[in-house]
């Protein structure tokens, strides 16, 4: 039984389908997930067989004789999202039927020949990956200040919440404790990798606590610079004198694109590369006090099996816990008929003080969700029949 199932209806079109499922096959590996067993593809009439207690999400490739009007309809009226998508030059009115315009579209961008933005999309609506798109850029502002407001400007045109120190610490906010707090929210670190970027105390902080936090970074390299040899471990974009329209920016429209694509490719294997730790590290916390791990269920929940026969479902999470979160998996856990209190793990070390107090409030006054920090998992698994 598949636990994901993603529908291609629409115009059959190879250029978009061949490269759409391998970008989101590679993109699930890393989950340990395969096409075939875990997440079903399913083409045109065959979405009628779909598995109807699997997480789904349909893209209908639009096309002027609009096939599958009717099979995309229902899937909406099923509460499935739908993401109608057309070409960089298309008329959305036109290729997409009227029965689903109301779903936000996606004109997919003509330099994305993988596909990386619509996989995304779907994988965000499967639950696979978080709807909150974070991007962290550390930078020198001696030498990349330019580049980095650019950067912070398209990544956020483009549906991400970028986070820049200039830009998104209000007055009177403890900085250092709100950027370490944003860091940790974040699914890729964009580091603008210039000759002084290591002389900053703060800058050798920010990658050293963004690796701490198994971040992943892509480095972007100035020219005529060698990189340092403690970021040889990250994706990496290399400028040349004539992309940069300035000392410290801003960079040319072109490269600056396939910096913010290599960001949406990086994203999910950051995501999954934090989830499969955080999940590695719950695993060992229950074996400590004699529990196993059954099991996964859909939306990446955990099967786990207390020492007293207490059965629970652990939903391990990426980032900050928030009362929104905490909802959504009540509600997930409902919909799945799990039984028992669903719990939210999380990694709460750079977390700040205040939100963390805020999670022990809402721990507090709702009893349909409890929030556990990984690093005591064991010590609470262990007293949870009096807590429960």
């Amino acid at each position: 039984m598949s636990v994901y199932e993603i529908g291609l209806l629409g115009r059959p079109d190879p250029d978009v389908e061949t490269p759409l499922v391998a970008t989101i096959s590679k993109a699930i590996e890393e989950f340990g997930l395969q096409i075939g067993r875990d997440v079903i593809i399913r083409s045109g009439e065959d979405f009628n067989d779909r598995d109807r207690h699997a997480a789904c999400a349909v893209a209908y490739l639009g096309s002027p004789d609009q096939h599958h009007t009717d099979i995309a309809a229902r899937a909406l009226r099923d509460s499935v999202p739908v993401i109608p998508t057309i070409p960089s030059d298309g008329d959305f009115g036109v290729l997409i039927p009227k029965a689903i315009q109301g779903a936000n579209g996606l004109r997919r961008r003509a330099d994305d020949a993988e596909m990386r933005e619509l996989a995304s999309c779907l994988l965000e609506c499967v639950g696979l990956l978080r709807q909150q798109r974070r991007v962290f850029v550390s930078y020198r502002r001696v030498e990349s200040r330019s580049a980095a407001i650019q950067l912070h400007d398209l990544l956020g045109s483009r549906g991400f919440d970028v986070f820049l120190d200039t830009h998104d610490i209000r007055p009177g906010e403890p900085f250092q404790e709100v950027l370490w707090h944003r860091l940790c929210d974040s699914d890729v670190m964009v580091m603008l990798d210039t000759p002084t970027y290591f002389d900053s105390k703060w800058t050798r902080q920010e990658i050293g606590r963004a690796r701490a936090k198994e971040i992943h970074v892509l480095r972007v390299v100035w020219p005529e610079h060698t990189p340092n040899r403690q970021t040889d471990f990250s994706e990496t974009i290399y400028l040349d004198r004539s992309e940069l329209s300035g000392g410290d920016g801003p960079i040319i429209d072109q490269v600056a694109d396939q910096i913010v694509l290599a960001v949406e490719g990086l994203r999910s294997r950051s995501i999954a590369s934090r989830f499969m730790s955080i999940t590695g590290r719950l695993r060992a916390e229950v074996e400590r006090i004699g529990g196993t791990v059954e099991g996964v269920g859909a939306h990446r929940s955990i099967a786990l099996r207390l020492p007293d026969d207490t059965k629970l479902w652990a939903y391990p999470i990426v980032g900050i816990p928030t009362a929104e979160l905490l909802n959504d998996i009540a509600e997930k856990a409902r919909l799945a008929d799990q039984g028992g209190m669903p719990i939210l793990v999380y990694d709460h070390v750079g977390i700040r003080e205040k939100w963390i107090a805020h999670l022990n409030w809402l721990d507090e006054h709702i009893k349909t969700v409890r929030a556990v920090k990984i690093a005591e998992a064991a010590w609470a698994l262990s007293g949870w029949e009096a807590a429960a």
